[in-house]
Order: C-alpha cells, then structure tokens, then sequence
C-alpha cells in the first residue's frame, strides 16, 4: 500500500508547469464551464495521434463547449505532431511491453504511475467525462483507470489487424470503431463499426499552392513525395540517396520533397548535395493534406492511417510496409489500395538492402515515366477513399 502512495507522486506533468493538486483544481473549474471533458489516448506514432486530432476537431464542431485533452507518450514525435493543435496535451512515462526482465520492470513501473495519475485527473472530471482510445502502450492504463471509474470508453482501431492490447482493450469499451471490414472479426459483433480511418478535415479542402511555396517547389514540374511517416525511416532514407543519381533524367520536369525525419535530417542533407534533380529534404510537414495535394506520385510505409491518406488525396502510391512487424500487416493495408490499382508495394528485403533499392528504382522510374497509369491509380485511389469517418465516430461519441 505504501509503494502505491508513493507512486501517486512521482509523476507530475512538466509541460503544464504545476503540482498534480493544482492541475485538479485547474480541470475542476474548468468542467464548470464546459460540461463534458474529452481525453484521447495514444501516442508514439503519428497513426496513434491523427485519427485522434481528426475526431477531435469534428468533436469540437458539433460541441464547441467540450474540452478537449490528449493523454499522450513521452516521445519527441507526440510533442511534434501535438504543439500546433493548441490541444492540451499530457505525456505519461508507460513504455511499451517487454518480456526481458528490465523492460518488464519498466512496463509495469510505467503502467502504475500512469494508471494513478490519470485516474486522479479523470476522478475530478468523471460526470462529465468521455474517454477515447487510439490504441498501444499508452492507451492502456487510461482505458483502465477510466474503467475503474465507470466513465465510458471508446476504441479507434485502424490497423487491419489490432494488436493484442487493442484486443483487450476493445472488450472494456462502449463501441469499437474499425478502418477495415476485415478488422470486424477481432472484435465483439455488437461493439465493433467499420467506419474508415478518421482524417482530418484538411483532406477535403487541401491548398496546393501553400505547401508550393512553403517548399519553395517549382509549379510547373511534377512531384514525388518520399515520406517514412511521422518520425522517418532511416532504411527509405537509405534507398531514395542511392536512388537520385539515377533521377537525373528528369531533372526537367520532376522534382522531389523528402521527409526524412527529425533524426535523420542532417544525415540525409549532407549526402544529396549533388542531385541533378530538384531535391528538397524536409524533416516534418504539419499540414499532410496540402502536401499531398502538391504531389503527382507518393512513396512511403503503408500504415493504416497512411494508406487512408493517400486514398483521400487521390493519389498513385508506392508502398514500402514496415518490415519488422511479426504480423506484417502494413502488407495487408497496402493490399487494401493494391486490390483497386491504386497503389504498388515495393518490399523492403531487410537480408538483401541492395535488391530492395533496385526494385525501388525500377518501380518509382518506370512511374515517373508512365503518366497514364500514374493517373488510372490515381483514380482508383480517389475511388478507394472514405473521408467521414471522423464526423461519424464524433457524432457517436456525443450521443
């Protein structure tokens, strides 16, 4: 018991620059004047956080009264993706689980001081309060410490496949709200909706011309957009440098914008020095919409939320999945998109980088020169697209 009370202190939220007991009176007079208090749970990569801000910013709309809070990770990345929004934001020091016996430890320390933290904040609020899960190790103590509040919980899983602590979770929840109708079977009949990936409201206005001059982009030539999502991926950082000598032919009508990640930024920006291409390296682009929007052909992972995105936006794809998920199911999203003709995969062979570069080259230069089949993939993808489901789970949250 002592160790329990104890534990209760040891984690004060540092970006609200107050003791827990002052954050309580703070959440306190706030519900006063808004009479229901949403917190999101999620974090660590970006496709735990933008399905979040995208129901969030429809919740808003249909309840300008709500307060609006992210339960977030300590990652720089969440910080990141959560600054702009002007949503508060709270990280937790929960760490995902590992069987080693010191990743164990710190799981399960990071799980207590999360779940007593968190439940202190939502027992001020738990009237009027509405939690919303996005899913991983952050979610977790959240879902459990609202549960053990009897406030209501809801469950965003985009992943074709949920993970087994979205599993568990989605059986402590109200409604379990799906991307895929091949997700519907990891879940109870009666909780789980197949409504599609939320998506910010961006992507049905996005201004092309903002992110042209923003990148100082040349309007008049073509381009190619290299994401490895939110945090980057060292290994497309990899394969796109040692492609660009071979870009050289379409110097005069393409150009290339290259999110390479914050880590990997300089790195990447030291050896592309002597493109013939335009190359314009960035380490991070909020508005993903207009960015796509100013794009002709897109390559990148093919996560849940980033298989939805390139759908909405209408565009051809080349998907390389994540390779080191045991259940490879970044291959299943893409297979969402490649069933349509709208997107190729280009498989990354972690024993063989070299053949993965190569058939990346091949891929991406034999698109650059079809623009016919660039744009029927394009079509299919604007055909593939299902951009309400953020107002729909907004308006069942609210009900």
């Amino acid at each position: 018991m002592f160790f329990c009370e104890k534990i209760k202190t040891l984690w004060i939220p540092a970006c609200a620059g107050m003791t827990l007991n002052e954050y309580r009176i703070q959440v306190k007079q706030t519900v006063m004047k808004n009479p229901l208090h949403i917190f999101f749970a999620g974090g660590g990569t970006g496709g735990h956080l933008y399905p979040a801000m995208a129901v969030a910013e429809q919740i808003q709309k249909l309840a300008p009264e709500s307060q609006i809070t992210f339960f977030c990770s300590s990652r720089t990345v969440d910080a990141r993706v959560l600054s702009p929004t002007g949503y508060e934001f709270l990280p937790l020091p929960a760490e995902g689980l590992g069987l080693w016996p010191k990743k164990f430890v710190r799981f399960y320390g990071g799980f207590i001081k999360s779940y007593y933290f968190v439940k202190q904040i939502l027992a001020a609020v738990r009237e009027n309060a509405v939690v919303v899960g996005t899913g991983g190790f952050v979610c977790a103590p959240v879902v459990f410490a609202a549960r053990s509040l009897k406030i209501p919980v809801f469950l965003i899983n985009v992943d074709i496949i949920p993970g087994k602590a979205n599993r568990l979770l989605g059986r402590l929840s109200q409604k379990v709200f799906v991307q895929f109708e091949d997700t519907l079977q990891y879940f109870n009949p009666q909780k789980a909706v197949a409504a599609g990936c939320p998506l910010r409201s961006g992507f049905l206005n996005p201004d092309k011309d903002k992110a042209v001059a923003e990148l100082g982009l040349d309007p008049n030539k073509k381009t190619v957009l290299i994401t490895g999502a939110s945090s980057g991926s060292r290994d497309i950082n990899n394969a796109i440098l040692s492609t660009l000598p071979q870009m050289g032919r379409f110097a005069g009508d393409w150009q290339i914008v290259h999110l390479t990640g914050q880590a990997n930024f300089q790195e990447v920006v030291s050896q592309a020095k002597d493109s013939l291409v335009k190359y314009v390296p960035v380490e991070y682009y909020d508005d993903m919409p207009d960015l796509y929007a100013a794009a002709d052909l897109i390559v990148g992972r093919s996560g849940a939320v980033s298989v939805a995105e390139y759908a909405a936006a209408g565009r051809a794809s080349i998907c390389i999945p994540y390779p080191y998920h045991k259940d490879n199911h970044q291959f299943l999203n893409a297979g969402q998109l490649t069933r349509y003709g709208a997107a190729v995969i280009a498989a990354q062979d972690l024993k063989n980088p070299a053949r993965f570069t190569e058939g990346l080259q091949k891929t991406l230069i034999k698109l650059m020169a079809d623009e016919t089949r660039r744009n029927q993939m394009a079509r299919s993808a604007a055909q593939c697209a299902k951009t309400d489901a953020a107002g729909t789970i907004a308006k069942t949250i609210l009900q």
